[in-house]
């Protein structure tokens, strides 16, 4: 194709360049992105923004680079086992865990929601709102201001300056010591040092005269402020509807402690919900197992006969043998593997988390260990050392329904809610009160030429200003109320109103949990006597399948039942196995589960958690009250260290063999 080439009269060259002109003012936008439409894609790619990545010192942990390829069912081969217990386990999630993550990926999805070691720290040191920030404002402040002013100026009064000329320069060092009260009252210290030299003719001395005084100032509120109550509750910067006294601050604090008691809870709940669905998989996995090997000898004993021509050996016989091999190879297949579905964790159905029944020994080994926060991958494999109890456990339905509304978390958390709006109410009726401060001030002066002399034997008055201070010649003070409200105290009977409100909020709250807290206790307790019995039924369902299949097998070699008979005892076998285990972790689920909902599953698990111990000083101030008080009683400075250690509970020896476990012989 030939080019085209056109030319251009000059008219049309003006036209076009007004038309372009025109264009790129009024449509750039259009024509930019029309523009970028038909650039290439490395182009547009320059053009984009550029993803940058923050330089933030985070070093990635040395296991996480090197950790080993995942094990697959491919990749086998010989097996080191690890044989861990529940108190271990948990123990190891405890000491190396920093995030107490759970198995939902809230610590990727929602990093800020998730619970950390670090929380109940955090909030206590917030500078904003924690403990130290509200004693902040009781602090002593101190401001100084020094100042030096150049005068040159034309006055309306020839009797001021050089007939009207005023000139001069003026030095000024202003301190003051400032201190807030806990019931409100204000004291002030303060310094004032000036030397003043101008051109005044009426000057006693020409070369400048120095000014001190020094003054002390009390406020102190009557009315609004007024109070260890208020100023505790409100802080002395208080207003109608926000709060940050040291009792709100300190309830802050608890109420984080609260809920990093509620993430330590779910997170050993979870730790225990891996382990048991690990057990359950090598359980399933050995009765997956054992029925492939069963299938597998049935089937070579068909094949055997279908190759001879023997009776019982027919194609449609052989190829039902193998099938149900397959199957059984299948299953046992799926069941070391698994498949990376949603398991037995927190919120699953049930708070403390309903068992699942998950197959997949790689899979849930992998949850545990992310839980333990080790290696995803090991040199050992991890095998469940405890076996699930067999002993009836019965609970009285009074004493722990009275004791999960008294030691569960979430209430106690909103206990402490109820509690803070309950302050907050009587802070917003002070505010109904106008604001009327009783002030009083008290100043001592000096004058003189100059500042100060060290030596002033024998100078005559008004030699420095120190001097003429200390004489205390000049003396001033002030006493007055000052009254200041604002007419219909609207924003304060709106703040009263409002913490009404927030109270009756809370307290339905509290109400509904509660209520709800009660009805989960009772599913809880009626889950445990269902696993109990099923577990026993199921145990019973296992003993006589294997008599089945026994019975079955005998009855086939003799020629007197029907090979379809085999398989399906052999099937039956292999589900009752795998019920019976699935229900003895049901029980032991829902053992927890109990403690769980009672509030006793930090204790349950031998987990106890304490603050840190508070300053001396706030053990003397402790003392010093009491004995204001009239309770004289001394307390021992070993008494003063709370106790860190973790007690620890006896578990049973671990009674699972070296190899694939095997069920009990007898009935318990």
């Amino acid at each position: 194709m030939k080019p085209l080439h056109c030319k251009l009269l000059p008219s049309e060259i003006v036209l076009a360049c007004t038309l372009t002109i025109a264009l790129w003012s009024g449509c750039a936008t259009s024509k930019t992105s029309q523009t970028a439409l038909h650039e290439p894609a490395a182009v547009r790619a320059i053009a984009l923004t550029k993803i940058e990545y923050p330089d933030a010192v985070a070093p990635i942990r040395e296991d996480t680079l090197t950790s080993i390829p995942p094990r697959t069912i491919r990749e086998m081969g010989s097996l080191t086992y690890w044989d861990l217990t529940l108190e271990d386990a948990v123990r190891l999630a405890l000491e190396n865990s920093k995030v107490l993550r759970d198995l939902g990926g809230t610590v990727v999805r929602s990093p800020d929601a998730s619970v950390t070691s670090t929380d109940p720290a955090i909030q206590e040191t917030d500078p904003r709102f924690g403990v130290e920030a509200a004693l902040s404002d009781f602090d002593a402040q101190l401001l100084t201001t020094l100042n030096s002013e150049r005068i040159d100026r034309r006055l309306n009064n020839r009797f001021l300056g050089d007939l009207g000329f005023l000139s001069g320069q003026k030095d000024q060092l202003d301190t003051q010591i400032s201190k807030r009260t806990a019931t409100g009252t204000q004291f002030f210290l303060r310094q004032h040092l000036d030397f003043d030299r101008d051109n005044n003719l009426g000057n006693q001395f020409p070369g400048g005269a120095a000014n001190v005084f020094y003054e002390g100032e009390v406020r102190q509120p009557l009315l609004q402020g007024n109070g260890l109550d208020f100023n505790r509750i409100a802080g002395p910067n208080g207003t109608p509807g926000s709060f940050n006294g040291v009792l709100i601050a300190r309830i802050r604090t608890d109420v984080s402690l609260a809920d990093f008691e509620i993430g330590l809870r779910d997170f050993v709940s979870n730790v225990e919900n891996a382990y048991w669905d690990l057990y359950y998989s090598y359980r399933d996995l050995d009765a997956k197992v054992r029925a492939r090997d069963t299938a597998l000898e049935t089937w070579r004993r068909i094949q055997a006969l279908n190759q001879t021509g023997r009776r019982g050996g027919e194609a449609e016989k052989e190829a039902q043998a193998r099938e149900q091999f397959f199957r059984f190879e299948a299953e046992a297949q799926d069941s070391l593997a698994g498949r990376p579905l949603d398991g037995t964790r927190t919120n699953n159905g049930s708070r403390p988390g309903t068992f699942r029944g998950l197959p997949g020994v790689l899979v849930n080994e992998r949850r545990l260990r992310l839980l333990m926060n080790v290696p995803t991958q090991g040199e050992e494999l991890i095998r469940p050392a405890e076996e699930p109890s067999w002993a009836s456990v019965v609970f009285d339905w009074s004493s722990i329904s009275a004791e999960a509304l008294v030691r569960r978390a979430e209430l106690r958390r909103q206990r402490w809610q109820l509690k803070r709006r309950e302050l907050e109410l009587i802070a917003a009726r002070n505010f109904l009160m106008p604001q009327l401060d009783l002030v009083g001030k008290y100043r001592f002066r000096g004058f003189g030429d100059d500042l100060i002399n060290p030596d002033s034997t024998g100078l005559p008055r008004f030699d420095n200003a120190f001097m003429d201070l200390t004489s205390g010649d000049f003396q001033e003070w002030q006493v007055g109320v000052e009254l200041s409200m604002p007419l219909g105290f609207r924003q304060a009977y709106a703040g009263v109103r409002n913490a009404e409100l927030r109270i009756v909020r809370e307290r339905s709250l509290l109400d509904a949990q509660e209520r709800e807290i009660i009805c989960d206790l009772s599913l809880a307790i009626s889950e445990l006597d269902r696993s109990y019995l099923v577990m026993h039924t199921n145990y019973n369902r296992w003993v006589a399948a294997r008599q089945q299949l026994a019975a079955v097998d005998a009855a086939f070699q003799d020629d007197r039942v029907e090979f379809i008979a085999v398989l399906d005892a052999q099937r039956r076998y292999a589900e009752a196995e795998s019920q019976q285990y699935r229900s003895r972790v049901e029980y032991a689920v829902a053992l927890k589960n109990v403690h769980f909902e009672k509030g006793t599953m930090l204790d349950y698990l031998g987990i106890a958690s304490a603050e840190g111990p508070w300053p001396g000083k706030a053990y003397d101030d402790a003392l010093r009250r009491d004995a204001m008080r009239g309770r004289v009683h001394a307390i021992p400075r070993s008494a003063l260290i709370i106790s860190t250690e973790t007690p620890t509970v006896e578990l049973p020896a671990s009674a699972l063999p070296e190899l694939l476990p095997q069920p009990p012989a007898a009935n318990p």
